[in-house]
């Protein structure tokens, strides 16, 4: 496992509420038809972040538990409470999340299952579900190459990442995640997602993710203007698209 990973997003909760992709509103709808989402159903959002997949569950009329071992980013999830009373926002990690037996009806994990001790994190889901409950691992996945823009972003980050490589590697792909949800049978859908991105949308974009210099390294500078460049060369029509597959993943966790 990557080293600390609580505390990796410190100081770039801003960039990552404002400029990360949210996911697609048919993530929570595949749930409901295809496997058997009620209406009435617990959701724990685990390692929510800022809320981004929170967000769409509460948006449906869901009561989502959101588990955030981040304070700077449990704080930015918080701020949904105004507009949806049910949302609950709680400390806590996959391996020892707090809550009580048999809690949830669902539980969520995007972008983040990569953190995670895994078989630490099985048996906790295990305790925590329902009988009959289930797990959805979602991954908006960043198209990596094939045009200008998306070759320049992956050189980009491969250039100034200072682990992004080994970060990377950690993903947990399908292979992965169908060894973690045996011998429960794993569903898998795939929905399209994109963002459209200024200039400052672009930076902040970069600045979001972990292994990127912040203000005030000796690469900062040097790193900024290799985006700027990569945005003139690369913008339409005064912006520029990352294109990603939104994987979902769901099995139940007996």
């Amino acid at each position: 496992m990557i080293a600390n990973p609580t505390e990796r997003f410190t100081g770039r909760v801003e960039s990552y509420r404002r400029y990360r992709p949210g996911y697609p509103l048919e993530v929570v709808e595949w749930l409901r038809t295809e496997c058997g989402l009620r209406e009435n159903a617990a959701v724990v959002d685990v390692a929510a972040g800022t809320g981004l997949l929170t967000e769409i569950f509460l948006a449906a009329g869901f009561a989502v538990t959101a588990l955030e071992p981040n304070d700077e980013m449990r704080a930015a999830c918080a701020t949904l409470e105004a507009r949806y009373p049910k949302l609950r926002c709680v400390a806590g990690t996959a391996e020892a999340t707090g809550l009580p037996d048999a809690s949830a009806d669902l539980i969520t994990v995007a972008q983040a299952m990569h953190w995670f001790d895994l078989e630490r994190t099985r048996a906790e889901f295990a305790r925590i579900l329902r009988p009959g409950g289930g797990c959805a691992v979602i991954y908006n996945n960043r198209r990596l190459r094939g045009d200008a823009f998306h070759d320049g972003y992956e050189r980009l980050l491969r250039d100034f990442g200072a682990d992004y490589m080994a970060v990377k590697d950690q993903h947990v792909g399908r292979k992965r995640l169908a060894q973690f949800f045996a011998p429960a049978e794993m569903r898998c859908r795939t929905f399209p997602n994109a963002q459209s991105l200024t200039l400052e949308a672009l930076e902040g974009r970069v600045l979001s993710s972990s292994y990127i210099p912040r203000p005030g390294h000796p690469r900062f500078a040097e790193m900024q203007a290799a985006v700027r460049q990569l945005f003139a060369e690369t913008r339409e029509n005064g912006a520029v698209t990352i294109h990603y597959d939104c994987v979902v993943c769901w099995a139940r966790v007996a």
